[in-house]
């Protein structure tokens, strides 16, 4: 059971981006500049972010886009 809930906490970049409001090229380019920890990735090399990814995002966002 504990494997599932794993898995569907797991949102990959496009979701993430959509979530925060601003687009994937956004939070790789954050990603490079080392604003933002690099993600963990699959065994295809696509990135894959957790709750607490989501959550570094937003708060960056929110300082970003808000001050």
């Amino acid at each position: 059971m504990e494997e599932t809930s794993v898995i569907e906490e797991r949102m990959t970049i496009t979701e993430v981006a959509e979530k925060v409001g601003v687009t994937a090229k956004t939070i790789i380019r954050w990603e490079k500049a080392g604003r933002i920890r690099k993600p963990k990735r699959d065994w295809k090399g696509w990135r894959i972010y957790l709750e607490e990814d989501l959550e570094a995002l937003q708060q960056i966002v929110s300082t970003v886009y808000e001050s």
